[in-house]
């Protein structure tokens, strides 16, 4: 039987307060004293690696409103090296951004040949106020994906957990009338419960692939507890069909927490 945690753990916490000279310099800018701008309307929001040459992120930087800046401008790096290499600038807001692979690229010093399935560019937002330049937490990671293909993340699949201690086959199918809507089938039939309910049902993000699990009732009855359900989020792999996701488990009594499983493809 799982065991069920209903009090949760108690536990001890202990603050740390590290001091910093007020007369170092931030490398990345001045965080936090100025205004934070908006990412909106994203879309597309990663790169299809089927089409380089002509793959695109586009998005709207805004200011909220009440505030100004004087400009603003786009700063870009290359699997996490932080090179923060000017992109472009902002003279007027809300403004439209539009990111071509191929310009990315080349602003890095890049050729699209050095581009690789799975490379992340990270997109900044930058503000300048009264001769500062500000960061702020404005910023996409723009993943270079496969298109999506429902016929490829669909089908038998194989789910595992090492932490929730489940394993075995399942089968994921893709709602008729929306194809970012998938139904994952027998994640409680592999741990030898009567999956009376359900499925699982999962909305992938069109957007970056992201997926969220809704809410879903699995089983009515599990190891003596009631109404075993599923909830969480997590990420497809559109190349290969793996979602790793990340469920907190509960029933009526109370929940279990959060565990990671991997769904791959068989």
């Amino acid at each position: 039987m799982k065991n069920l945690n209903i009090l949760g753990l108690i536990a001890a916490m202990v603050m740390v307060f590290a001091s910093c000279s007020t007369n170092d310099e931030d490398p990345a800018g001045l965080r936090g004293v100025a205004v934070v701008p908006e990412i909106t309307d994203l879309n597309p929001a990663v790169f299809d690696s089927n089409d380089m040459g002509n793959t695109y992120v586009q998005f709207t930087v805004k200011i909220p409103d009440g505030e100004s800046v004087s400009s603003g401008s786009i700063q870009v790096s290359y699997n996490g090296q932080k090179e923060r290499v000017d992109y472009t600038t902002l003279n007027s807001f809300p403004a439209t951004v539009k990111i071509s692979l191929a310009d990315l690229a080349e602003k890095l010093g890049m050729s699209l040949s050095d581009v690789k399935l799975g490379d992340v560019f990270t997109i900044e937002v930058l503000t300048t106020s009264n001769g500062k330049t500000y960061r702020s937490n404005a910023s996409i990671d723009a993943a270079v994906v496969c298109a999506y293909n429902p016929d490829l993340v669909t089908g038998s699949y194989h789910a595992k957990s090492a932490d929730w201690g489940s394993e075995g086959d399942v089968t994921i199918t893709v709602d008729p009338t929306d194809q970012y809507t998938v139904y994952v089938s027998g994640l409680e039939a592999i741990e030898g419960l009567n999956e009376d309910q359900g499925p699982l049902k999962m909305l992938v993000n069109p957007l970056d692939y992201s997926v969220t699990a809704v809410k879903t009732v699995l089983a009515s009855d599990a190891w003596g507890y009631h109404n075993l359900a599923y909830e969480g989020s997590g990420k497809l792999s559109t190349c290969d069909g793996t979602y790793a996701m990340s469920f907190a488990i509960s029933v009526d009594e109370g929940d279990f927490g959060t565990y990671n499983f991997v769904l791959t493809k068989n």
